[in-house]
């Protein structure tokens, strides 16, 4: 378990994914320059999304993993989507590509509001 899992309480998933419910995300991703993923599309995230997130669609297979590449598997990623399915399966990805602390949050942006 990661030292953020242990300090927030959140459930790990997986070996480097760690489901966080929105309270823990809030305080995780405050006052911090931190990797944060918006996975849904396009029109989604335009719709409205966590401020300072970047825009990787899930459903764009082919430029989500190339987005990455320039992205710290060192350091944390705060993942999210719509409610939570996505994400899911990004965080998967994001495993299989070797980043070490994957946080996802929980309910995704439904549960944000």
């Amino acid at each position: 378990m990661s030292i953020l899992s242990f300090l927030f309480g959140g459930k790990p998933q997986q070996n480097n994914i760690t489901v966080l419910s929105t309270a823990d995300f809030k305080t995780a991703i405050t006052d911090k320059k931190v990797q944060l993923v918006d996975v849904r599309t396009q029109n989604e995230f335009d719709s409205g999304h966590i401020q300072k997130a970047v825009n990787i669609d899930i459903f764009d297979k082919t430029n989500f993993i190339s987005a990455f590449n320039s992205y710290n598997k060192e350091e944390p990623v705060y993942i999210y989507c719509r409610s939570g399915n996505r994400s899911k399966k990004a965080s998967q990805t994001l495993d299989s590509l070797g980043f070490k602390q994957i946080f996802d949050l929980k309910g995704g942006f439904m549960a944000w509001h």
